[in-house]
């Protein structure tokens, strides 16, 4: 793939802190919004934030809360929702197309990241619906090979489907990001069918890491192999 440059331009910029103070308060008056682990945030670094994806409330809530600018991908399909699209379109989301190998998508990120942005990412590739953690998608292991930036673990907790029926009956619901410290993954080593299972042992590393800060009817498919960091 040829390398090329990511920027963000002014304009883009400046959408973005308009669109993360709306949404920031938009949370802060529906909701409680407790963020922890803020110092294991490799500032001043290039660094991959890896999360878990429950419902389309995530996105948006870690986006607007997060300290830095995160770059973002989104689902293709997203872009055509009323709301939804426009919302991504407004903060400049990369759109991916599930299911698809799509080597334009790969050489952007990698680009996001050589410009030094921070970029983040679902390595279960959609939304789960439910609090239960699906398998990462095994492509994800091959981005996160290439990147070979730090990644860092983060779980969204409290944003079910029925968070917006608890918000309009002014309870406030709890939602929760924990962020677990940084971690570098093993090289990939071997050829074939054996560096497809490599790729797909890292992306499950993480995922492993994430569900080590999730409660435990969150972690799925994960329940038995989290890693919880003392």
């Amino acid at each position: 793939m040829n390398k090329k440059e990511y920027q963000v331009s002014p304009g883009l910029r400046v959408r973005r802190i308009i669109l993360k103070m709306i949404v920031q308060l938009i949370f802060r008056i529906a909701s409680r919004v407790k963020m922890t682990g803020l110092e294991n945030i490799p500032h001043g670094r290039t660094y991959m934030v890896a999360a878990n994806h429950v419902s389309i409330f995530d996105p948006p809530l870690a986006l607007a809360f997060w300290p830095e600018m995160l770059e973002a991908i989104g689902a293709s399909d997203a872009f055509f929702k009323p709301f939804q699209g426009e919302l991504l379109r407004f903060y400049g989301a990369i759109p991916v197309h599930r299911g698809e190998i799509d080597r334009e998508l790969i050489e952007t990120m990698l680009a996001i990241l050589r410009s030094g942005r921070p970029l983040m990412i679902a390595p279960e590739g959609t939304r789960s619906h439910v609090t239960a953690m699906q398998r990462a998608k095994p492509g994800v292991g091959y981005i996160l090979n290439e990147a070979g930036v730090p990644i860092l673990p983060v779980a969204i907790i409290g944003t079910t489907a029925n968070i917006a029926k608890s918000a309009m009956r002014f309870q406030r619901p709890l939602l929760e990001i924990r962020i677990g410290r940084p971690i570098q993954l093993p090289p990939i080593e071997g050829r074939g069918a054996e560096r497809r299972a490599a790729r797909q042992r890292n992306a499950d590393i993480v995922m492993r890491h994430i569900a080590g800060l999730l409660p435990p009817e969150y972690r799925g498919v994960y329940a038995d192999s989290a890693i919880i960091s003392s």
